[in-house]
């Protein structure tokens, strides 16, 4: 019989779970987290988790936001609160045993479906010093020229309202009230996937205060320390079906278990406005720049893993790990590594780009993860700017050869239509497309999708060589599927 997780079952658990070794009841809230999703929870809390652990940081739990309403965010909060904020995380190692542990860094969990203005008084809190987000790639409304998009029909809305309902208006919002009661500012750190994820916050967040308040735009800007991070973790999406394999492996009853890889990494810009914990001690790189980083782990992983995914599922594959049994697939993302991104990158002094990209393809290859490839391939409209774009851009300009993007692109388009070479279903999800981009990806003219916005500086409206690859590519695909035309570009 499985144990109910709560803090009153913590020493009740099976002696193979790891628990928190250290005392919960004297932790208290020092970061607010946005977008308190699987990541989140197998990543930074985790190490927020460690820091509790070490000699006077109890200061820095974490209090978890949820910022959007419906069943999904009262299921999470009612199964927070029941749980004391709990929850199990298990690392898959493709050479190691699972290790199953218990994170206990949230230490408090406050929904919108208490009101927005509740979200904006925790954070106003004297206590809350950094506040981080996991929005996603597309939550940012960034422009192609790094411009905030008020222009956009949410954040117009949001922007009318007394009460804010987006993370840019509570976060404002709750800024304005620490100002206004000289609390002083806190910290904004973005953990997505996004180059220089640091600016693009300052940009959206200061993009609108300004909008809705002039003097408020210009105190965050004076006062608000926006640092970039580069943060690197698998974690699948959680099924049922997971949830009961799970459970069932850790010997845990537990509402919301996460999983994932045992790599983890965390490069941080060290720019606190108001303090932070011994991230150092935890192993959190800390650096003046963290741009070098974040290139290369943006261009090799995220990449590879977009072009994975788009090829895996046209061939037939779900997961990551099956798609890596196919040798075409693995010698793909090996030319794609080695012999196209490699060469255009500058890496930070301490990272061998030759050994990433092994490690990449090691990570790929573990079967106990089993990441799904309908995960990695959907938003791709917020994605492919981001991962792909830059090198395909240098590629064209150097006149190199640009077949395995244009080949992947041409898989992307075609996974559209949400059914595979072999007929088999599939659900792409596209929050950042419109309706009208959508049908642009799916029209007649097999190379309209590549006149949408997300191609801008891309080079390849300019590019008549990309362009005819990319058709010639839908064209052989639909003719002979994606399996075929892979094993003749390896000859």
């Amino acid at each position: 019989m499985k144990t109910h997780l709560s803090n009153a079952t913590l020493e009740k658990l099976p002696v193979t779970v790891v628990t928190p070794d250290y005392d919960r009841t004297k932790v208290s809230a020092g970061v607010a987290h946005i977008g308190v999703g699987n990541f989140h929870r197998a990543h930074q809390a985790l190490y927020l988790d460690r820091i509790l652990a070490l000699p006077s940081q109890e200061a820095w739990g974490i209090l978890g936001v949820g910022i959007r309403q419906g069943k999904r965010e009262t299921g999470r909060a009612e199964a927070f609160h029941k749980q004391d904020g709990l929850f199990t995380l298990t690392e898959f190692s493709p050479d190691d045993p699972a290790v199953v542990r218990v994170v206990g860094s949230i230490v408090d969990y406050v929904s919108c479906n208490e009101g927005y203005d509740a979200l904006i008084r925790r954070l106003a809190d004297p206590a809350i010093r950094i506040v981080t987000l996991t929005i996603t790639e597309g939550g940012y409304f960034i422009d192609a020229d790094g411009a905030f998009m008020l222009d956009d029909p949410f954040i117009a809305e949001d922007l009318k309202r007394d009460i804010p309902q987006s993370a840019f208006g509570l976060v404002c919002e709750a800024l304005r009230l620490r100002r206004d009661e000289g609390v002083g500012p806190f910290t904004v750190l973005s953990c997505d996937n996004l180059q220089h994820n640091g600016t693009a916050a300052q940009s959206a967040f200061c993009g609108f205060a300004e909008a809705r308040d002039p003097s408020l735009g210009a105190w965050i800007r004076e006062n608000v320390s926006f640092p970039s991070s580069m943060v690197d973790r698998i974690a699948p999406s959680v099924t049922d079906a997971d949830v009961a394999r799970l459970n069932d492996a850790s010997g845990v009853e537990d509402l919301t278990p996460v999983y994932s890889e045992d790599f983890r990494q965390w490069v941080v810009e060290d720019a606190f406005c108001a303090g932070r914990p011994e991230f150092e001690a935890v192993g959190v790189q800390l650096r003046v720049d963290v741009a070098p980083y974040e290139q290369v782990k943006l261009r090799m992983l995220n990449a590879a893993h977009t072009v994975v995914s788009h090829i895996g599922l046209r061939i037939g594959y779900r997961t990551v790990h099956a798609a890596m049994q196919d040798l075409r697939v693995v010698s793909l993302l090996e030319s794609f590594l080695d012999g196209d991104v490699a060469p255009l990158l500058t890496p930070p002094d301490d990272v061998d780009v030759g050994e990433y990209a092994r490690n990449v393809l090691r990570r790929f290859r573990s079967a106990a993860v089993g990441d799904q490839l309908e995960r990695i391939a959907s938003d791709s409209f917020a994605k492919l700017p981001v991962f792909l774009g830059t090198t395909v851009r240098e590629l064209i300009d150097a006149g190199r050869d640009i077949s395995l993007e244009a080949f992947t692109l041409a898989c992307w388009a075609e996974n559209a239509a949400n059914v595979d070479d072999k007929g088999a279903p599939f659900d792409l999800r596209e929050p950042n497309a419109s309706d009208a981009d959508l049908a642009t990806l799916r029209a007649d003219d097999l190379a309209a999708p590549l006149s949408l916005t997300l191609f801008d500086g891309w080079g390849v409206a300019g590019s008549e060589s990309f362009a005819s690859r990319f058709v010639a590519f839908r064209k052989d695909i639909r003719e002979r599927g994606a399996a075929k035309v892979l094993a003749d570009m390896q000859g």
